[in-house]
């Protein structure tokens, strides 16, 4: 389950448009705006000059290439038009056992500041996190099973639910800063963290099913973008190259290596066939706790740190066929592409050994 970085400053609305994004170590909330305490007036900008950045944009030479990219593609292959995406009605929250461990923010729904402590493993804490991010994979591989025509997201949650706390173990985005279902849905144009609800899967959408369980005080976090029926081509690839995205940044991580490198490759490979790399939703640090430093960014960017032995963290690159802005429901959680074009995710959580990177999230 992806944080949220992304700022949406009263102030900014006349300004050209830029992202906001934290990088101090002073905790922030994840998965919500962090308006609370980032600037609200261009008088408080120098106040908090050493806790923001402005991210840098694709040159002129740069921006017109993708642009290029992009237009190529739309005309020689065309995407199916899709009706935009509505809202369903969603459900009530499902009941989880009382003899089942929980997460510590299970029954608040304030949402939890980022850990600023990075989460590094002994040998019993790394047999743990093997554990639940084992469970999480066969749990994503089984909501895979069940992708089809006419089936709703809500069935998709109760079936994964049920799944979760018949292994003993806890839905992690249930109740998380009051997210009210078990795993997230987020079907074509949305980007990240879709709410599951009465809306009927169609021929030709595409769906990314992001789980987290926890599990003997570990969670484990993956996702994947499925195919539903008959997707057309250009979508298919959007769905292709985005999983290469992940695969080749998991491929350069190792002890020593600069976070900064993850942004590199996703965007040299999302860059060549013309998509965008969405800034709004990073990695970050998992493992006892949800979400922790180090974020990791999946476009260029200039952060500094480099990763460490026994180290675990999430990289979950979200890739899109347009703009990479996004405009979120008033549910708080659910946020589209602002051109409504298709997004796709994947994502796994890794753990850092001495010789490269160990997929956690696979089986």
């Amino acid at each position: 389950m992806a944080t949220n970085l992304l700022v949406g400053a009263p102030w900014l609305s006349s300004q050209p448009p830029y992202s906001v994004r934290a990088i101090s170590e002073k905790p922030f909330l994840v998965g919500d705006s962090l308006s609370c305490f980032l600037p609200t007036s261009p008088s408080e900008v120098i106040h908090y000059k050493s806790n923001i950045i402005i991210s840098k944009r694709l040159s002129g030479l740069e921006e017109a290439m993708r642009i290029r990219r992009l237009r190529e593609i739309q005309e020689t292959t065309k995407a199916r038009k899709r009706q935009s995406l509505r809202r369903g009605k969603v459900s009530g929250r499902l009941p989880v056992p009382d003899h089942i461990l929980k997460p510590p923010y299970v029954g608040s729904n304030k949402l939890p500041e980022l850990s600023s402590e990075y989460q590094m493993h002994d040998d019993e804490g790394i047999a743990r996190m093997r554990y639940a991010c084992e469970f999480a994979a066969k749990v994503l591989d089984f909501a895979g099973t069940l992708v089809r025509p006419s089936i709703t997201t809500d069935e998709i949650d109760k079936a994964v639910h049920h799944m979760i706390i018949d292994a003993g173990a806890y839905p992690s985005p249930l109740g998380y800063g009051g997210f009210p279902k078990s795993v997230c849905t987020s079907v074509n144009e949305c980007m990240c963290h879709g709410i599951p609800d009465s809306r009927q899967l169609q021929d030709g959408d595409i769906i990314n099913i992001d789980v987290t369980i926890y599990l003997n005080g570990y969670h484990g976090d993956t996702s994947k973008t499925f195919l539903c029926g008959q997707v057309d081509e250009p979508t298919k690839k959007l769905v292709k190259v985005t999983e290469e995205c992940l695969e080749r940044a998991i491929s350069i991580c190792r002890d020593g290596v600069s976070f900064k490198k993850i942004g590199k490759r996703i965007s040299e490979i999302a860059e060549k066939y013309g998509y965008g790399v969405v800034e709004q939703f990073v990695g970050h640090g998992v493992g006892s706790v949800f979400h922790s430093e180090p974020i990791i960014m999946h476009h260029r960017n200039d952060k500094s740190g480099s990763m460490m032995v026994g180290q675990t963290f999430t990289i979950e690159p979200i890739l899109t066929m347009g703009t990479i802005e996004g405009v979120t429901w008033d549910d708080g959680w659910t946020t589209l592409t602002a051109d409504g074009l298709p997004a796709a995710q994947f994502e796994h959580t890794i753990l850092i050994t001495k010789t490269g990177a160990e997929i956690l999230t696979k089986f």
